[in-house]
């Protein structure tokens, strides 16, 4: 069975950081290129980010995100990483990683396989 588990959301000033972890069991998960997903309140899910498999020599972001956000992987520990910098109040959301991507265009939610989230609000 497929699990994603997130975790390492909080409450966090503007202009902090964060870093957010996925623990990926039950599929191979070096051969599966891996996404970020969030849904800020009211709004429907956003793709924020994606990199390549095996070894994540590619990485995609969202314009909103660009040189703030940085996903890897670690293979070794089947676990997929979101590092947040510069937060800003529009940000806030439930994060989700999911299976699929890694481009924008290439990430299927219909088929995607997603965790429960874990939850970013950015507020001072």
């Amino acid at each position: 069975e497929v699990q994603l588990v997130e975790s390492g959301g909080g409450l966090v000033q503007p202009g902090g950081s964060l870093r957010l972890s996925c623990a990926a069991s039950g599929f191979t998960f070096s051969a599966y290129p891996m996404s970020w997903v969030r849904q800020a309140p009211g709004k429907g899910l956003e793709w924020v980010s994606g990199i390549s498999n095996p070894v994540g020599d590619n990485k995609y972001y969202t314009d909103s995100v660009k040189g703030r956000f940085t996903i890897s992987r670690d293979n070794a520990v089947n676990t997929l990483y979101l590092h947040m910098d510069s937060l800003k109040t529009e940000d806030t959301g439930v994060y989700y990683c999911a299976t699929g991507g890694p481009r924008y265009f290439e990430f299927d939610l219909s088929k995607s396989r997603r965790g429960q989230g874990t939850q970013v609000t950015v507020s001072s």
